[in-house]
């Protein structure tokens, strides 16, 4: 298994436990105290979820199992799927922090910072994609 692999899927299991871990917060009934941000912490939890462990568990098996691009480099361009993973990582990161920061506080570095935690995400996705292209092809 290569080693980006092995990063993904560990990466995915990590937000697959911390998605469940919000999930039981976002489960405690109203009447329980919490603070402020608890309570605006849905989105988050499906980020967790779809982005952190559905998609992650999906790129690190396609990085695996797809086609070889070539004898000499046998997952294509290696630095590109990194770059992928890295933005993808920073910017669902970012997200958690700043989305129920948004939420709670009206200060604008809050609203950027989750655009730029989108914009890392969405970076992150072009990356694997280019990255993972030339290897689907027929055997």
């Amino acid at each position: 298994m290569p080693r980006l692999t092995r990063w993904f899927v560990r990466a995915a299991l990590a937000y697959f436990l911390l998605a469940l871990v919000v999930g039981l917060i976002l489960a405690l009934p109203a009447n329980i105290a919490l603070p402020p941000w608890a309570r605006a912490l849905s989105p988050v939890y499906f980020h967790l979820l779809l982005v952190g462990w559905l998609t992650e568990l999906i790129f690190g098996v396609m990085y695996w199992m797809f086609p070889k691009y070539s004898q000499e480099q046998p997952r294509g361009r290696e630095w590109l799927a990194w770059v992928a993973f890295t933005c993808l990582n920073a910017g669902l990161l970012l997200r958690a922090i700043s989305e129920p920061a948004h939420v709670v506080s009206s200060a604008m570095i809050w609203g950027w910072l989750l655009a730029a935690s989108a914009l890392l995400q969405w970076l992150g996705g072009v990356a694997f994609a280019a990255s993972i292209w030339p290897r689907v092809k027929e055997r």
